[in-house]
């Protein structure tokens, strides 16, 4: 997901320490006891006789504190889906710049110092291209493909600015290693498969460049894929899933190695590619619908056969995702994105006012950390712990459009408190903070591996 609003909501306060400051303040906020606001925790440690039940209680949550603390450092967090590339192209954003600042004009979720505080191992930037470059001339900013190259640059300038910190990965194997050394690894996805504008050429030297997955629609149906986004609106040319050249993009991607990702496909298009690929897919930010009904989240159905496919869910923050109470409006957002940009062609400041306008009208309150927690439960329970992990959709959304206690990228060390407080294992954390997808990962290097030792005639497609 992403809404070029995000940068002008509201301005957060976000804490940024890490480890047990940094997990006292997000559990007195939102723990899962589903009460965001009282700050309970907080209440019974200074109220706690010497000796006595509570203070037992804080004692042992110390501990699981501390656990969470090293356990969450030790591991490889690995976030599969983060849009800051956005302020990064349009607005001259930089990552060693603070995005929490109070004083900044430029608002984000993510930084560089933010990233390190949440004990990030490696992040796929999206290569996000808004279906409006489908039909942009060069004097426009040229089309989708060209929007592809420029996102790309910006994230290779990331690079090239901050060495000390950012090294880019090819493989789970480079991903590994960097971790290791102690930078973030950098990759990136493409979100909208509508960016290699229907050629297979294209395709490979994005991935040449660097992208290891692509999303294979955003909002909109292209040539050869339905998108979730308008299956219900019938001026839309539908293909009923995939088209024979969809199927020829996913053969491709199995044969390259990239990773299909199936978040925002429509349902056929999904199960076309379930039976259509050689690989496991992933789902990089993608929730659960069981909870929250929006068709941006997966069935159970649909979570079991990403299951059998071997593939991963990534989890989606987005508070519009996850809640209930949410999920609609959402969807009417959406909607109403699309047509103020229509009704205000020329003045994208209006547009911006009315939306905000709205959404604050018709703001059912903060969500609780819980939500999501539950959503991560959910999954874990239909598809199985192996097939779950992270896909933030940070600065992909409106900056205030996070749970309670998840405001920001630094706040990720809490997903490990919160898992230990409902019994997960160390193990089964690990699988989820990263290692479920560096397995994927794997896994679709070695089906490329296999398919290029008896390579088909080229195509031109």
């Amino acid at each position: 997901m992403h809404t070029s609003l995000l940068r002008r909501s509201a301005v957060l306060c976000l804490a940024l320490s890490f480890g047990a400051g940094l997990l006292a303040s997000a559990d007195d906020s939102s723990s899962i006891s589903n009460d965001p606001q009282t700050g309970k925790a907080a209440s019974r440690k200074q109220s706690a006789r010497p000796g006595g039940p509570a203070s037992s209680r804080a004692q042992d949550d110390e501990a699981v504190r501390a656990r969470a603390e090293r356990l969450h450092r030790q591991s490889i967090v690995i976030d599969t889906h983060n849009d800051i590339t956005s302020p990064l192209l349009e607005d001259g954003f930089d990552l060693g710049m603070r995005g929490d600042d109070p004083s900044a004009k430029i608002k984000t979720h993510t930084d560089l110092r933010r990233m390190k505080a949440g004990g990030l191992g490696a992040e796929f930037f999206a290569v996000y291209v808004d279906k409006e470059f489908v039909k942009k001339k060069p004097a426009e900013g040229g089309g989708a493909a060209r929007r592809a190259l420029d996102v790309i640059d910006v994230v290779k300038e990331q690079i090239r600015r901050h060495p000390e910190s950012l090294e880019a990965a090819s493989t789970a194997a480079d991903i590994r290693r960097i971790v290791k050394s102690g930078k973030i690894a950098a990759l990136m996805g493409i979100e909208g498969g509508h960016a290699i504008e229907d050629s297979l050429p294209a395709l490979r030297m994005f991935y040449k460049l660097g992208v290891r997955y692509m999303t294979l629609t955003h909002t909109n149906t292209n040539d050869w894929a339905d998108s979730e986004g308008d299956i219900n609106n019938s001026s839309v040319n539908h293909h009923n899933g995939l088209t024979d050249f969809g199927r020829d993009v996913v053969h491709e991607m199995n044969r390259i190695g990239m990773m299909v990702d199936i978040s925002h496909v429509a349902d056929k298009t999904f199960y076309d590619v379930i039976a259509a690929t050689r690989a496991p897919v992933i789902a990089s930010h993608s929730s659960a619908r069981a909870i929250a009904n929006h068709p941006r989240n997966m069935s159970d159905d649909m979570l079991k056969a990403v299951a059998r496919n071997g593939g991963v869910v990534m989890v989606n923050f987005y508070d519009g995702f996850l809640d209930p109470r949410k999920a609609e409006l959402a969807l009417r957002s959406r909607t109403m994105e699309d047509e103020l940009k229509v009704k205000y062609p020329n003045d994208p400041k209006r547009a911006q006012e009315e939306i905000e306008a709205w959404r604050k009208a018709n703001d059912p309150g903060k969500t609780p950390l819980s939500v999501l927690m539950d959503h991560i439960d959910h999954i874990a329970k239909v598809a199985g712990i192996d097939h779950l992990g992270i896909g933030s959709d940070f600065d992909g959304v409106p900056l205030t459009g996070l749970p309670v206690g998840m405001e920001d990228i630094s706040k990720l060390p809490i997903l490990t408190y919160e898992l230990m407080k409902r019994g997960y294992s160390d193990a089964d954390i690990r699988k989820f903070l990263g290692e479920n997808l560096l397995r994927v990962m794997s896994q679709v290097e070695r089906v490329a591996s296999e398919m290029t030792s008896n390579p088909p005639a080229p195509s031109n497609k």
